[in-house]
């Protein structure tokens, strides 16, 4: 299927007034248009374009790269409001439409806003929504503690900044762990400090310090101090040995190491694990 709002790899198969048909494996076709079409071509040459709707609601095909795709959270900045809701700036010719019933404030023209797109099942027309935290889910977490992540500023409350975590999750980065100015759709990295009991997350912008991490990751790292900052074990190594020299399971000695190796805190090299020069 030829999915509004992605990115697809397509055939070209022929070529017509207003531009080359392209074709996917299931032989559906959409049209890219003359200005788009490159200098050089041949039938069967395969191009990556984004697909959407045109002006007169038919799905055409672009390689030009918007700033925000179909479930993705981006700031865009609004360009038009008329009585049907307002119109976002989004790196195509047809501005993304926002109802009037997905903003959480009134929009302004020249205004930039933090919002999400997603396909109107009703219209079958892809739209953007400033309530953004409608659209994240914390019921199943795809990260872990000390994890580095991306995050988008969505709002600041009384404890702190809420962030969009991986485009996937809302997070909380408290007013004590923030050391710099943050603005609304601010795009950043930052670790993963602790998740709660009830999935709820919180987020700091620095790198947590080897004390701070899971009791598995912090054994090896005594190991490798006291063993002079080389030991050699891997992932490779025999699950009798690791459990003799470290006292847990190969699964638990290959998170803890995946956890000092995110953090720069360990080399991972052929003849085993080193310490990094910052922490020998």
């Amino acid at each position: 299927m030829i999915q509004l709002g992605e990115f697809h790899d397509l055939k070209m198969i022929r070529e017509t007034d207003h531009g080359v048909y392209l074709e996917n494996d299931e032989g559906e076709e959409v049209l890219l248009p003359n200005k788009y079409v490159p200098q050089e071509w041949k039938e069967g040459d395969i191009i990556k374009v984004f697909i959407y709707l045109d002006h007169e609601e038919r799905p055409v095909a672009t390689t030009l790269e918007p700033k925000i795709k179909l479930d993705q959270f981006a700031k865009l900045r609004c360009v038009e409001v008329n009585k049907f809701g307002a119109f976002l700036d989004w790196g195509l010719e047809k501005h993304l439409f926002v109802p009037f019933k997905e903003q959480v404030i009134p929009m302004q023209p020249g205004e930039d806003y933090l919002v999400f797109c997603y396909l109107d099942l009703e219209t079958e027309r892809l739209a953007a929504s400033s309530k953004v935290h409608a659209f994240v889910d914390n019921s199943v977490l795809t990260v872990e503690p000390f994890e580095e992540v991306n995050l988008l500023v969505s709002n600041m409350t009384e404890l702190g900044y809420n962030v969009i975590i991986n485009q996937l999750h809302l997070g909380l980065i408290y007013h004590d762990d923030v050391f710099k100015p943050l603005k609304i759709g601010d795009s950043l990295k930052g670790y993963i400090k602790k998740i709660r009991d009830d999935n709820k997350i919180d987020v700091i912008l620095q790198r947590p310090g080897y004390r701070s991490i899971e009791p598995n990751a912090q054994k090896i790292l005594d190991k490798l101090k006291s063993a002079g900052g080389f030991m050699n074990v891997s992932d490779k190594s025999d699950p009798d040995d690791i459990k003799d020299r470290l006292q847990m399971s190969k699964k638990s000695f290959k998170k803890a190491v995946g956890t000092l190796y995110k953090q720069r805190l360990i080399d991972i090299r052929e003849d085993g694990i080193h310490l990094t020069d910052q922490d020998q």
